[in-house]
């Protein structure tokens, strides 16, 4: 088992008002699994992505990662333990906007103390097709292109979890069908474990597994 999580609850204060968004959830996923995590906005979809990614803390319940307790880890342990275990794939695309196609690709590689950066961060490029758009900005690149090179970038050191939070929610249907082949096809080839929140039926019933978050909890 790659992930694990038990009795996650992540409560928030408004005002007067205790706002539970998830509600004791548990969850094990397999090594190389792709799961799928759907449900209807204001669900908790993105809120249990980051916890079980470590980017936030529960208000209780334990994550285990690789067998190694997140929730006990402080934040630069957390930091570290996610660049070298972990990639990441946002629906805003999250590239350094002063920096272009390729070297937003070496950060990372650079980051793990790869000596060959630049060879492997252009191959990765290649793979999403854009060995074309190395030295391009991001600001000259099309929502879709961004999207491939911030995938090329999560994807770049060969993480054993994929962490994917709407990563179409920006994108045409036809580049975002696109985007998901991508997706699927690398970490099937990389043997990565993959979680993924989408509100695209299609696109969860390519996942192994289909969980449905209903208002904090599980839908039986």
């Amino acid at each position: 088992m790659i992930l694990r999580a038990e009795s996650l609850l992540k409560e928030f204060v408004n005002g007067d008002n205790l706002i539970r968004v998830l509600d004791y959830i548990d969850l094990s996923v397999e090594k190389s699994k792709s799961v799928a995590i759907i449900g209807p906005s204001g669900s908790g979809k993105s809120t249990l992505l980051s916890l079980l990614a470590g980017l936030d803390f529960p208000t209780s319940g334990k994550v285990w990662v690789n067998g190694q307790d997140l929730t006990a880890m402080s934040e630069d342990e957390l930091a570290l333990f996610r660049s070298e275990h972990m990639g990441f794939v946002f629906q805003s695309y999250h590239l350094i906007r002063t920096l272009t196609a390729l070297e937003n690709v070496i950060v990372p590689l650079e980051l793990a103390g790869d000596p060959h950066a630049e060879k492997n961060a252009e191959e990765w490029l290649e793979k999403v097709g854009l060995s074309h758009r190395l030295s391009h900005l991001p600001a000259k690149l099309s929502g879709g292109e961004q999207q491939r090179v911030a995938l090329a970038r999560a994807m770049c050191t060969e993480p054993e979890i994929l962490f994917a939070d709407e990563p179409t929610g920006n994108l045409d249907t036809k580049t975002g069908e696109e985007m998901i082949e991508l997706i699927f096809s690398l970490v099937k080839n990389c043997g990565t474990t993959l979680l993924l929140v989408t509100h695209e039926l299609f696109i969860a019933h390519r996942a192994d597994e289909i969980l449905e978050l209903k208002d904090g909890k599980w839908k039986e």
